[in-house]
């Protein structure tokens, strides 16, 4: 049954994101430059709240990597900004680290038009998050993620539940204290940015360390998965110009080869950048060089040393 307006009201007082923040409580009052400065001083809190629960995302990440070495996913959930950061975050994977469409997911409550309209209370239906889980066949070997700045977003909690019955690990993103969704996920992540600029407009600094935190789990992640070399993205997907002057880019980077060695390399190696580079730094042909990245798990460090 859904909740009265009272009882939501009652909720919305109880959440740290929803306070009045007593920094900005005449904002309708300053110059454009004084109400930027504002909006970037209270912003600048962000990264020391992300900071504060390191250990945590770094639990989170040692999950999902344990998930996707066990053929599982990582599945994003949420609904509004929430959702559409997960989103975000999930097709970025593939053109950054070659990785397939279903390897990361994102779900968003009212789905695919949900990431550019607002879709009337989707994310209050339970039932929806079970059936967006049981529509891409979880399974036990995935990793699900509930995103909710509340941290009491119903499609997110049921969806978190659901993935707990079959045995999946879940881990939740909050931005408010002894939200719901922390005593629903085995591993919580609750990063408190205290209230909003702009009271209740969780797009704001909630949306800007959901963010951040995003880009942690997933970039860390396949690092720890031997997606990266140095600090290079070595198994860049180059579908496009700019991701072709990438590559080149990347492979000269990492040898420090001239640009036509680079592109003759990658045409050998069918584009692939994290082959040609052991291909330019062992002196070894493409199909000597793909049986020694695969003896290394894709770990191109691994390779080369394994030489």
């Amino acid at each position: 049954m859904p909740l009265s307006s009272h009882t939501l009201i009652q909720q919305l007082d109880t959440l740290v994101s929803e306070g009045r923040n007593p920094e900005t409580m005449n904002l309708d009052t300053l110059t454009t430059q004084s109400l930027l400065g504002i909006i970037n001083a209270e912003d600048q809190k962000v990264a020391h709240a992300v900071n504060a629960v390191l250990p945590e995302i770094a639990k989170a990440v040692d999950h999902i990597v344990n998930s996707l070495k066990k053929g599982g996913r990582l599945i994003y959930m949420g609904a509004g900004t929430s959702g559409r950061l997960g989103v975000l975050d999930a097709v970025e994977c593939r053109p950054t680290f070659s990785v397939s469409d279903d390897l990361v997911i994102g779900l968003i409550a009212g789905g695919e038009k949900a990431i550019v309209h607002a879709v009337e209370g989707a994310e209050d239906n339970e039932q929806a998050g079970i059936e967006d889980l049981q529509r891409v066949h979880l399974d036990s070997r995935d990793i699900v993620v509930g995103i909710a700045a509340s941290g009491r977003t119903p499609y997110v909690i049921s969806a978190l539940q659901y993935a707990n019955e079959l045995g999946c690990e879940t881990v939740c993103l909050v931005c408010n204290p002894d939200a719901p969704l922390m005593r629903t996920a085995k591993t919580g992540i609750c990063v408190n940015v205290g209230p909003e600029c702009l009271t209740g407009s969780t797009r704001m600094k909630s949306g800007t360390a959901q963010k951040l935190v995003l880009n942690m789990l997933s970039t860390a992640s396949m690092v720890k998965l031997g997606k990266v070399y140095q600090n290079l993205m070595v198994d860049v997907n180059a579908s496009n110009k700019k991701l072709q002057a990438r590559a080149i880019r990347i492979v000269m980077q990492a040898t420090q080869c001239e640009l036509k060695e680079a592109e003759r390399a990658l045409t050998q190696a069918d584009n692939r950048a994290k082959l040609a580079i052991l291909m330019i730094l062992t002196n070894t042909d493409a199909k000597q060089a793909l049986v020694m990245l695969n003896n290394a798990k894709g770990f191109l460090r691994d390779a080369i040393v394994g030489k």
